[in-house]
């Protein structure tokens, strides 16, 4: 029912993304290995769909408060998980509880970080709306919200208080 929900809350008036996310499966993957990738931000090439299953890990011991963890606050909001004035960058006890319920939502092991698993299967609900290939949208349980991915490879998206980040892990400028 979770999945049927979030496809129809994707289908409804995005008939063109369904063709986008189509045809980014039979692009070339995103740079993915299936392992961190080492960079500072949260990265992406290629494809949309699928693109995170090689982040770092967010919690509450590593990178702990960084803009990478206000993205991951923001997909949690998204689902319903975390409430807006929760994204604060900060991976607190409120975010650590939200973690957990998104987890054990998806069927992940849940352990309340965001870690390889729990990026991939966030990274499952990004889609290329309007095909252009720089900007693209969350597909959340509650809310959607878009984001956009610069030439680099490096992330953008509006915190909590709708301001432009960068989801960078070794610093933190979300309120």
């Amino acid at each position: 029912m979770r999945t049927d929900t979030r496809r129809a809350r994707f289908t409804v008036g995005a008939v063109g993304a369904l063709t986008a996310a189509v045809l980014g499966l039979s692009a070339s993957p995103a740079a993915a290995s299936g392992t961190y990738s080492g960079r500072a931000y949260v990265y992406g090439g290629g494809a949309f769909a699928g693109d995170w299953s090689d982040e770092g890990i967010v919690s509450t011991g590593t990178n702990r408060q960084s803009n990478a963890t206000c993205l991951w606050q923001k997909i949690l909001w998204a689902d319903g998980k975390l409430a807006a004035s929760g994204i604060d960058g900060d991976f607190g006890t409120g975010t650590y509880n939200a973690t957990r319920e998104w987890q054990s939502t998806w069927n992940l092991q849940v352990d309340g970080s965001a870690g390889r698993n729990t990026w991939t299967e966030a990274g499952k609900w990004l889609r290329d709306i309007d095909g252009n290939g720089a900007v693209d949208t969350y597909i959340g349980l509650v809310r959607n919200f878009t984001l956009s991915r610069d030439s680099d490879g490096r992330y953008h998206f509006p915190d909590g208080n709708g301001s432009g980040r960068i989801a960078g892990y070794d610093y933190r400028t979300c309120s």
